[in-house]
């Protein structure tokens, strides 16, 4: 199967990315992109990229990222039922919420909720945001709303470009927003490119997380920021937990540090100005199984009869929000 013509079509961000004098990375790009962004990228790419042709014409909707779920709004000229089973093969929905004319995508993670964490915090006007980790774009579209210049979003997982997709194909200005095919080992070592980069839920996948920060910061132009998001222990020392095995019911999970080591990480791999903006414990209405997530979810993550520790008997998610930026 072909890839329908306006699928995957990333020429507007590699002239972007010229126009912007990082020509040595727009050619690494299109290199990336023609290997990943392929027909055989996954095993049901040829279903996502049915499905993504069957979806309403552009010119039906608009897209809307002002309020907390992103919206497409306009007619449809086809039934909510017909347009529900559409969607539903782009399963599971992880980050949201979403809408599409009209049909509302409950997706497991309300991202709203931590959208309202740190859009208070962040200046997000006229910025270039790389937003590490991004899944299907929910924030980006959120920034872009806020004020944000260009968001470039990096994920390696196929369904997540999908879902994307779907809703960039209704945006009125969508060579502002993109998701590429990288994970943060794909990134150049000195791009020196952003105002503003995020990292939102990867820190505690990565054996080796001060490598992960040391990265993020060579994409920052000097005194750029970095947004880190990620799981902590409560610890007011330098304590981390290394699971041996799984962490609620995770395979991936490498190193959670306390605040304390975090913010020591920081500090060793070149940050300075660093700020808590938010911890706070999940909890089974921000993390769900829903209908557009009928998998495993937070609630048989945790232990039934004390729902403060994993069923590893871990103690329970808690995450917190940082700011940093990178030193002159």
């Amino acid at each position: 199967m072909t890839i329908p013509k306006k699928l995957f079509d990333r020429a507007g961000l590699l002239k972007v990315l010229e126009q912007r004098g990082l020509t040595v990375w727009a050619h690494h790009l299109r290199e990336l992109c023609g290997q990943r962004l392929t027909a055989n990228a996954h095993g049901l790419m040829s279903n996502w990229m049915a499905a993504w042709e069957a979806l309403p014409d552009s010119e039906l909707g608009e897209l809307d990222c002002s309020g907390p779920e992103v919206r497409v709004c306009g007619q449809a000229l086809q039934s909510i039922e017909e347009l529900r089973a559409t969607l539903m093969r782009f399963h599971p929905w992880r980050k949201g919420p979403f809408e599409l004319f009209g049909l509302a995508i409950d997706a497991e993670w309300r991202s709203n909720w931590k959208w309202d964490r740190i859009a208070d915090a962040i200046d997000f006007t006229n910025k270039t945001v790389l937003d590490v980790g991004c899944g299907n774009g929910y924030y980006g579209w959120r920034m872009l709303a806020a004020g944000a210049d260009l968001v470039i979003g990096c994920d390696p997982f196929p369904l997540y470009w999908m879902q994307f997709e779907v809703f960039r194909r209704y945006a009125t200005q969508p060579e502002r927003h993109w998701v590429i095919p990288l994970a943060d080992d794909d990134l150049p070592s000195d791009l020196s490119a952003f105002d503003l980069t995020l990292s939102m839920g990867v820190l505690y996948h990565r054996q080796r997380p001060q490598e992960h920060l040391a990265r993020l910061r060579t994409t920052l132009v000097p005194g750029g920021q970095l947004l880190i998001e990620t799981l902590v222990i409560e610890s007011e020392t330098l304590m981390s937990l290394t699971p041996s095995g799984r962490y609620a019911k995770m395979r991936n999970i490498g190193v959670i540090p306390s605040l304390a080591l975090l913010t020591d990480w920081l500090k060793d791999c070149g940050y300075c100005d660093i700020q808590t903006i938010d911890v706070s414990r999940t909890t089974n209405s921000e993390q769900r199984r829903t209908a557009w997530m009928t998998f495993e979810s937070l609630n048989e993550f945790l232990d039934p009869s004390d729902h403060l520790l994993t069923i590893e008997g871990h103690p329970a998610p808690m995450r917190a929000v940082l700011s940093a930026r990178r030193s002159e």
